[in-house]
């Protein structure tokens, strides 16, 4: 069977079992049910999320100009304390940046490979741990707005860190810790304006990730340099595909790639 469509991040859904998909135009993929199948990705073409017009990617999977245009790439979204919204100060687009920035956003602890203290919007827990390939999380606070939210990242991002290493996350290499302990530790550098928003008596969220064996040297998948790559698909993790011969191919890396898919 063959499938062709633009990458997009893989919508997932939270069970037992992480549960991953691919939207492939006219087909959605269950990727669970290609665990253990032997799968051909070949890049075909490209086309920017945004004007869907077959231009070069430069990030986030839209072309150059895009990026500098759209108000999905603002400075705002990768740096939540740059928010402006709930002043009535516009970046790119205000209604839109209103409609983002001012709904609940929680700051949280999650382990991946390491402790580390991220953002997202309530709606988006807990797909935002899923996508980092978090084993488990736990909300620290619960604020009315993005910018409230980004203040409170940088403060804790002084004690604990605010990346995942992606190498030790793909082969599981991680570290048991207490995230409730973390929060406590934590809670004292919350900045004064968000105190007030703080979780307590909450507990950690455990995720289970489809993966029947992690590799131990994960090689990244260039789909640029190499068009083309077949391989046995024996793992989900993050927005990670893992195969067996420890190739790692990240599709929210490559969101804008046009590929085909052969199972």
């Amino acid at each position: 069977m063959e499938y062709q469509g633009v990458l997009k991040k893989m919508p997932t859904e939270y069970l037992d079992e992480i549960q991953y998909y691919l939207d492939m135009n006219s087909d959605f993929l269950n990727v669970n049910q290609l665990l253990n199948k032997e799968i051909t990705i070949s890049f075909v073409k490209y086309e920017c999320l945004n004007c869907h017009l077959e231009k070069q990617i430069y990030r986030q999977g839209f072309c150059k100009s895009c990026f500098f245009e759209t108000p999905n790439a603002g400075d705002w979204i990768m740096r939540p304390e740059l928010s402006k919204a709930h002043l009535g100060i516009e970046d790119r687009d205000l209604a839109y940046e209103q409609k983002v920035q001012l709904q609940p956003h929680i700051v949280y602890l999650a382990n991946s490979s390491n402790v580390k203290v991220g953002v997202t919007r309530k709606q988006q827990v807990p797909t935002r741990w899923i996508d980092q390939g978090a084993h488990e999380a736990i909300e620290i606070v619960e604020v009315p707005n993005r910018y409230l939210a980004g203040i409170t990242e940088v403060a804790l991002k002084e004690h604990v860190a605010d990346k995942t290493n992606w190498r030790k996350m793909l082969k599981n290499d991680i570290e048991d810790e207490s995230l409730v302990e973390w929060r406590d530790k934590l809670k004292e550098y919350i900045p004064e304006e968000a105190k007030q928003y703080l979780i307590e008596n909450n507990t950690e969220t455990s995720i289970n990730f489809p993966v029947h064996k992690y590799p131990e040297k994960p090689k990244s998948l260039n789909l640029i340099k190499t068009p083309s790559y077949s391989g046995k698909l024996v793992g989900v993790k993050g927005q990670y595909l893992i195969f067996e011969d420890e190739t790692v191919f990240n599709v929210r890396a490559n969101e804008g790639l046009v590929v085909s898919i052969n199972v």
